[in-house]
């Protein structure tokens, strides 16, 4: 009932409720109560979230006290100074260490709320002497989540060789000489215990180069994806229509052209398969202007419980048995080998001076198991899995 009276009269009231919000205690109650009904509603009320946080933000930037908000809202303290954050409210690279830092924290504690015996998270706040740090939360030996990793990171300093090469590949025109550069954000692995539960991994981030003109580069990236170890097509609709519904009122092309790219980024050549089921991916998004980049970057950062959490709580108590586990094992063998010989994030981490190896590493699961020559047989629930990721599928029928 609450989502369809969002649906049918929902831009009549969060308008009501901003102009009424007379302070901002009462514009957060009013954030609470919509985060609330994300995590039971889909995405209609997850793009409505969003833009009652982006107006909040927006709102509090116009006055001369705005301060960062209390850190009882993120898993730790800022890494960037509250000082240097409350004195650039409106520059991109403070925006955006906000941003993740709220994605972090809703989405860990979104998954605490999902163990059945309380297990937390175990906030890991670190510096890097070359320039930055970043805040690791793992979750660990959970009932629910045997492995569930989310991490921010705010780093800068000079670009390093191998990071320069990396870009300039993508077509990137960077000069010759040092290149100061910014890089902030989140990204998240988690692997569930239950074999029916898909493992999901997301990543948004920002990046700013500078050379020694002081031209400036700028860009966005991410993308959210999903990795079943066991077929279940109504799961993968849910998902994929969750973020198309994130990427369409931004640009209806969007999401088929982040699935395709998705569908070939998260790919393992020397298996013939994809990781999973998809999702959408992009990178070096510099348009059509900063704001807008942001505000979608920010809509798909916020879809990620709406289209998650719900095939938690739909499978988190499913039976299974060792045939599974064991199968759940040597799938995420594949992650595994997806992670540390193709993926970029990981390899820039590791090329980048004063690297947190453990940060990096954290993506990889807590268990997984290599076969030599493992097929399943035909007919077999496994084999069904093995298809789809052989021959990626249009989910949405578009």
């Amino acid at each position: 009932m609450i989502v369809k009276l969002l649906r049918n009269n929902g831009s009549r009231f969060i308008t009501r409720q901003m102009h009424s919000a007379g302070t901002s205690s009462k514009k957060t109650s009013v954030i609470r109560t919509i985060g609330g009904v994300v995590c039971i509603g889909g995405t209609t009320a997850a793009l409505a979230y969003h833009w009652l946080h982006r107006n909040e933000v927006q709102m509090a930037a116009l006055g001369s006290s705005a301060k960062f908000a209390s850190v009882s809202r993120y898993m730790a303290e800022p890494i960037t100074s509250r000082q240097v954050l409350d004195a650039n409210r409106n520059d991109m690279k403070s925006r955006m260490e906000e941003l993740v830092m709220r994605i972090q924290h809703d989405f860990c504690r979104s998954l605490e709320a999902e163990e059945h015996f309380g297990k937390k998270f175990f906030v890991d706040r670190w510096e890097r002497k070359e320039g930055g740090g970043g805040i690791t939360c793992v979750l660990q030996d959970g009932d629910v989540f045997e492995k569930a990793g989310v991490n921010i990171s705010v780093v800068h300093g000079n670009l390093p060789k191998g990071a320069i090469q990396q870009m300039r590949s993508r077509g990137k025109q960077l000069a010759e000489g040092d290149l100061p550069f910014f890089a902030v954000g989140v990204s998240a692995v988690i692997h569930p215990r239950n074999p029916m539960i898909p493992t999901i991994h997301f990543n948004y981030r920002y990046f700013e180069v500078t050379d020694s003109a002081g031209q400036k580069q700028w860009w966005f990236g991410g993308g959210t994806d999903l990795t079943p170890y066991y077929l279940n097509e109504s799961d993968a609709k849910h998902f994929h229509r969750t973020l198309k519904e994130a990427c369409d009122p931004h640009d209806p092309a969007y999401y088929p052209r982040f699935k395709e790219w998705c569908d070939k980024y998260f790919f393992i050549p020397h298996r013939n398969e994809s990781r999973g089921v998809g999702g959408i991916f992009f990178d070096d998004l510099d348009g059509p202007d900063a704001e807008r980049a942001f505000d979608f970057v920010s809509s798909c950062a916020h879809s990620v419980v709406p289209s998650y959490l719900p095939l938690v709580r739909q499978h988190k108590n499913d039976p299974y048995g060792d045939r599974h586990r064991q199968w759940q094992l040597l799938r995420r063998g594949r992650y595994v080998e997806f992670n540390l010989i193709y993926d970029r994030g990981t390899k820039f981490g590791l090329y980048t001076p004063g690297a947190r190896y453990e940060s990096i590493l954290m993506s990889l699961p807590l268990n997984a198991k290599w076969e030599y020559m493992n097929v399943p047989e035909k007919g077999t629930e496994e084999a069904a899995i093995i298809e789809v990721l052989q021959q990626p599928k249009n989910w949405l029928k578009l």
